[in-house]
């Protein structure tokens, strides 16, 4: 078998490939595989579709982990194939070549996502669980962060792979903050109680202004182009996270003005649209944290305008449009982490390390958990399982591979991307398959 080169694509496929020579696939199509954007978009929406439709018909999983399945099995067999000579995962190359994943994700995707699923947050139940979740997000994803990039030094040293304590906490920063699209996508049919979606969903929509931050502050120090003074942490975490809220509540109190002033479905759905790609644009451009603005405007249009804005009939439309966006989007971001394999190589050093890390990141996590659970729970009682259930539950998702592959072409990057997409894969596929059985084992009465 011919030997394929361990380094990724960056940032996500090559885009200097050229006219790739594919005898297999130039033999039936004799033509220059270029392509445009409309022919890039109609290429992924038309397998998202296909693998939707193979999952719903013969594997019925959720949707989102399916197509992570069926892309990510797609991925080898291209790969395998292209290992006899068939040409075929070079043409697939090309197709990735046109996408940039971290920002198609962050710039594209993420405020959609975000917004779509903090629509359904209840605020009352958020109010109620505040100080989990804020502690959570908080102490919670530093410690883990600490925790995950210690042992992932030392794990990484056990198999060869000496990377830096800066890059292993550059890591532990990426990887500790709970994905919110895995999460909300998941919990809606793992069957937990109100409380503990809430408590979930609410941790992973806030931690990432947190993770964020810390990812960009170990990320200028591995660059040389920054330092981690406190001043300049402190002012970094309130652009982002104080920045963020406060266009998100601002911007969603505007839209609301507007949604009182008119009963018209088709004006308010689009007005929430608008609020949900300018919110998060506006945020961008003031360099606050475009995630957070996106979730705050969403609970805000989610439960007090939807409560003294809309009519009943509004409210069906509302939610079937943004119920739609939030599935096909959800599909098409789950259906490019799978094919993400395409643009790297694990080798056997990798594959050890991930290993490793695997127990390493879940430890770290029950750690977080159980710190914050025994703080709080002096004050309040906590009902059965909940430690295991938010463990297992809090899921690593296309945010930290966006995150990765955001990372320059600096030392030990090849090495972060795999370790990440590993651990991202097995969140996903066995914890995300999973939680629904770990929900009713604990809370079973």
């Amino acid at each position: 078998m011919t030997t394929r080169s361990t380094e990724p694509v960056a940032p996500f496929a090559s885009k200097s490939l050229g006219i790739i020579h594919a005898p297999f696939l130039r033999k039936f199509f004799p033509y220059d595989p270029g392509m445009g954007l409309f022919q890039v978009i109609a290429i992924l929406l038309t397998l998202t579709a296909l693998f939707s439709y193979v999952n719903e018909r013969y594997l019925h999983l959720h949707t989102t982990i399916g197509v992570m399945l069926i892309a990510l099995l797609m991925s080898v067999a291209l790969i395998v194939l292209g290992d006899f000579g068939l040409g075929i995962e070079p043409f697939a190359r090309r197709l990735l070549g046109h996408v940039e994943f971290d920002e198609a994700l962050l710039q594209w995707m993420l405020g959609f996502l975000l917004f779509a699923g903090s629509l359904h947050v209840d605020l009352g139940e958020l109010h109620r669980q505040r100080g989990l979740i804020a502690l959570l997000a908080t102490v919670g994803t530093v410690l883990s962060m600490l925790l995950v990039g210690g042992l992932t030094f030392a794990a990484l040293h056990v198999v060869g792979l000496p990377m830096p304590m800066l890059y292993s906490l550059l890591f532990g920063a990426l990887i500790s903050p709970t994905d919110p699209v895995a999460v909300l996508a998941i919990m809606k049919v793992a069957g937990a109680p109100k409380s503990i979606q809430t408590k979930l969903a609410g941790e992973s929509l806030f931690n990432d202004g947190i993770g964020v931050v810390l990812f960009m502050m170990l990320l200028g120090l591995a660059t040389g182009k920054g330092h981690a003074g406190v001043a300049s942490v402190t002012w970094l975490l309130l652009r982002e996270v104080i920045g963020g809220a406060v266009i998100g509540f601002a911007a969603g109190a505007f839209v609301y003005r507007l949604l009182k002033r008119v009963d018209n479905y088709q004006v308010e759905v689009l007005l929430t649209l608008a609020l949900a790609m300018g919110g998060y644009a506006l945020a961008q451009s003031l360099h606050a944290s475009a995630p957070i603005a996106a979730v705050v405007s969403g609970i805000f249009i989610g439960n007090t305008a939807r409560s003294s804005a809309m009519s009943v009939r509004t409210r069906e439309h509302l939610d079937l449009f943004w119920d739609l966006i939030d599935e096909i989007l959800n599909a098409v971001l789950f259906m490019l982490i799978g094919l993400v394999v395409l643009t790297f190589h694990f080798g056997g050093r990798q594959l050890m390390a991930v290993l490793l890390i695997i127990p390493i990141v879940l430890f770290a996590r029950w750690c977080s958990i159980a710190g914050a659970v025994k703080v709080l729970s002096r004050q309040r009682t906590f009902r059965r399982g909940i430690i295991p259930i938010l463990t297992w539950g809090g899921l690593r998702g296309g945010l930290s591979v966006a995150m990765a592959l955001s990372i320059p072409n600096i030392a030990w990057r090849n090495t972060i991307i795999a370790i990440t997409y590993g651990v991202v894969i097995f969140s996903i596929a066995i914890q995300g398959t999973t939680i629904k059985g770990v929900v009713r084992h604990y809370l079973k009465t």
